[in-house]
């Protein structure tokens, strides 16, 4: 469970919070582990409570949102990721016989 109070913590830092957490306890992490979660991604972004006497005015950095929803290995099956490979050599393949084409009629 988070610790200490919440009091030296901007309103937009306690909406964070609140949703980081549903988005935990969705993906089915307990009640205070998603809590202790959600404050540690508030401090890591926004560098702690930002009230009055605290600083204010440093970059926010989002990386660890961005990344918290994303679960290991790709979206993809290996067949789509094989087909989607092989349709990317095909086109730079393409490309490249294109551009050797126009050079080469530049030279004429």
């Amino acid at each position: 469970m988070a610790r200490g109070s919440k009091e030296k913590y901007t309103d937009k830092q306690k909406r964070q919070a609140e949703h980081i957490e549903e988005g935990y306890k969705k993906r089915g992490v307990g009640e205070d582990e998603a809590e202790s979660r959600a404050w540690a991604t508030v401090n890591k972004e926004t560098g702690g409570g930002k009230k009055s006497g605290s600083g204010r005015g440093k970059k926010v950095n989002r990386s660890s949102s961005r990344k918290g929803g994303r679960i290991g290995g790709s979206s993809q099956s290996a067949k789509k990721r094989s087909e989607a490979a092989k349709k990317g050599w095909e086109t730079r393949r393409r490309k490249a016989a294109s551009a050797r084409r126009k050079t080469s009629a530049k030279r004429r």
